[in-house]
């Protein structure tokens, strides 16, 4: 009997090893992270080091941040089938970064994300004339924005980093010494938890966002047509042929700006509508329903499972369809980025809001502290989605 009984357990055994040589004949293994080299990202600029931090956690996720420009380089995650992907469109070392036409890849953008018309703004009786790099216009913080500035690490454990920058007076044309702290956390949950505060000596407008391009299929997979995204607004700003916000502020119901349930990107990208002609598909700021830190948007890519929440506490949110891209940037894996190969979520104040009294201010002054935090949670689908 115990013989029959050892022999039956080495007979399963032996099919249980021959059906999984046969899955992974079948199937390949499951694929790993493929690091971007820390090495290729060391160097001196005006005697201060830049790097490549790494961030992980239990869960397998991992996250590579350059302190140049304090940009994601990297984000790595599973999908369904426990493969891991990099869902973030990057360069594979520093020089890339410095010399590419493509200034804003995973950077953090400021002081002020997105345009300001004519590069001009007022305070009381003062106007201030910025620097123009976008036409006549002022785009994320002009000619060189935060995206190309070399930021201090303050901070690093295996979750987390923190930066550092000192934004002297008159940069950029910009009023006021200012102070930014930036803390980036990957947490337990899967999510990446991006933290801004700054302070002031004037009072200066400030609007910090993040500018990473994600297709949550993997970058280099295909466009994100495909993509479902649901954005808890009712309204949004619509925009001039120069991508400047007009001053209303309308619905979207009955437009293809209504992602109020969850709805294919593609579907209305190219439609016969002049705010989309202007942008050459979507590139326009939603009015956020709510207060408080809330969650401003939902991505769903079904064919690897990967989800994406968007959580923030800024009255606005930029949904841009990579527009621009073309398929001359070549980016990590030697993958060329293609129009519309990924989507840019960018939670904020409202483009122009200096030149718009009827959008929230975006002015800080001495004694008080700027705060904002978007939080990127992922996960996989689930039988609610």
């Amino acid at each position: 009997m115990l013989e029959y009984m050892i022999g039956h357990y080495l007979k399963q055994r032996h099919i249980l090893i021959f059906l999984l040589i046969v899955f992974i004949g079948c199937n390949g293994l499951p694929r790993r992270i493929n690091y971007v080299n820390p090495k290729d990202f060391e160097h001196t600029i005006e005697g201060k080091s830049i790097g490549l931090f790494t961030l992980t956690n239990s869960k397998g996720v991992a996250c590579q941040i350059t302190n140049y420009g304090g940009r994601v380089v990297s984000l790595f995650l599973r999908d369904r089938f426990g493969d891991f992907d990099d869902v973030v469109m990057g360069y594979p070392d520093l020089q890339h970064y410095i010399n590419s036409p493509e200034s804003y890849f995973g950077a953090t953008i400021g002081r002020y994300g997105n345009r300001i018309a004519n590069g001009r703004f007022s305070i009381g009786d003062q106007e201030y004339t910025l620097n123009k790099n976008d036409g006549e216009n002022h785009l994320h913080g002009g000619i060189k924005g935060f995206n190309q500035v070399i930021w201090d690490v303050k901070q690093l454990t295996t979750n987390s980093l923190e930066l550092g920058y000192y934004s002297p007076d008159g940069e950029e044309g910009y009023p006021g010494n200012v102070s930014i702290e930036i803390l980036f956390t990957l947490t337990e949950e899967s999510a990446l938890k991006i933290e801004y505060k700054a302070t002031t000596d004037q009072i200066t407008p400030i609007n910090l966002t993040h500018h990473s391009y994600f297709n949550l299929r993997g970058v280099g997979n295909g466009d994100i047509f495909d993509h479902m995204m649901q954005i808890n607004a009712t309204s949004y700003t619509p925009v001039n042929e120069d991508l400047i916000p007009t001053g209303e502020i309308l619905p979207v119901v009955g437009t293809p700006f209504d992602f109020n349930k969850l709805k294919l990107i593609g579907k209305d990208i190219d439609a016969d509508d002049p705010q989309l002609i202007y942008g050459k598909g979507y590139d326009h700021n939603f009015v956020i329903d709510g207060t408080g830190l809330r969650k401003a948007a939902k991505v769903i890519d079904y064919h690897s499972g990967r989800t994406m929440e968007v959580w923030t506490d800024e009255p606005g949110l930029q949904f841009y369809s990579g527009n621009f891209l073309n398929s001359m940037e070549v980016g990590k894996e030697e993958l060329r980025y293609h129009r519309r190969g990924a989507l840019c979520l960018e939670t904020q104040h409202f483009p122009d809001s200096p030149n718009h009294s009827n959008f929230p201010t975006t002015l800080v002054r001495p004694g008080q502290i700027y705060t904002s935090t978007c939080i990127y949670k992922f996960g996989l689908v689930s039988a609610n989605d």
